[in-house]
């Protein structure tokens, strides 16, 4: 898939520097960087949903000492 995105010019430059000084492409560093945020993203928006379900009354929370205890963890 092709995607086209404007960089600010202070942005492009760090981009084309770093591809420059690594011999890597500028299309592997955006790849790596979406990636490292995307994970991120992806995490957030899962919390925000099971916020959303616990709020709405549709899922449980437990206590760690309840965890522990139900584990056979407890001291």
């Amino acid at each position: 898939m092709a995607i086209s995105i404007q960089l600010p010019n202070d942005v492009e430059e760090r981009l084309q520097n770093l591809a420059e000084l690594t011999g890597r492409s500028q299309s592997f560093y955006v790849t790596e960087a979406i990636l490292e945020h995307l994970d991120d993203l992806e995490d957030i928006y899962i919390a925000e949903q099971r916020l959303l379900n616990v709020r709405q009354g549709n899922s449980k929370t437990h206590s760690l000492e309840d965890m522990e205890r139900d584990l056979g963890l407890a001291d």
